[in-house]
């Protein structure tokens, strides 16, 4: 069977990097998690003092961006690639609700994104890889065999995030959740480099009522039959 490109995009907090792992793992490909690149250059800036409060000083991150590294490293414990900047594992750093509240705001600079989006191409050159993000389907690989948009509604999404969170320890509300879920909403598919849309020839899958099961499974065949096609 031909090795393809599968490209997962769609809002925060819809599970594309857990369906988009699990399918990696089922199928024997490489994945790749984009949005936990961004995180690492979120956390990058912020260790540096050029992001506060939402606000970032595009220009010191734009000079520093030639010193930054992102690698993936298979973690046996947990059976998935953990991300690697410049040399440190901060796979935990990087899920936390600070930098969260600030992905987005790092994510629309062009800079960042045409560095990270060629990252991307060389990582998928050679195909046989999943790659859940924003703007995989619509402008990293255009040309993937199969493309998924994942969807639920802002609520539904933020109930599943809360619960993250909780159960790492975190201390947030609810509400705040809420409010982060549609203010990264807002900025992804407000931006004018690469916004969140669906991509024509997408396929679109709403999880709001959906397990976890029943959407790897759809997904899953979905794959099989690109593969097979």
């Amino acid at each position: 069977m031909k090795p393809i490109v599968i490209a997962i995009d769609g809002h925060s907090s819809t599970g594309k990097s857990t369906v988009a792992k699990k399918l990696a793992k089922e199928l024997e490909y490489k994945f790749v998690d984009t949005g936990a690149m961004y995180r690492a250059v979120t956390l990058f800036a912020m260790r540096n003092n050029w992001l506060q409060k939402g606000e970032v000083d595009e220009q010191k991150l734009i000079e520093n961006l030639p010193s930054v590294t992102i690698n993936f490293e298979y973690n046996l414990q947990s059976g998935s690639n953990d991300v690697i900047l410049n040399g440190e594992n901060v796979e935990q750093e990087i899920r936390a609700m600070e930098v969260s509240e600030n992905v987005s705001s790092v994510a629309r600079i062009d800079e960042v994104r045409t560095k990270l989006v060629q990252i991307q191409k060389q990582l998928g050159e050679e195909k046989g890889v999943v790659m859940d993000g924003r703007d995989i389907g619509s402008v990293v690989f255009p040309e993937a065999e199969l493309k998924i948009f994942m969807t639920a509604s802002a609520d539904i999404r933020a109930q599943r995030r809360y619960k993250e969170l909780k159960e790492k320890g975190e201390k947030i509300s609810f509400e705040d959740v809420l409010k982060n879920v549609k203010h990264r909403d807002d900025i992804d598919t407000n931006r004018k480099n690469s916004p969140l849309i669906q991509a024509d020839d997408a396929i679109k899958i709403d999880n709001s009522n959906m397990s976890q099961e029943e959407q790897f499974e759809k997904i899953l065949n979905l794959a099989k039959e690109s593969i097979e096609a």
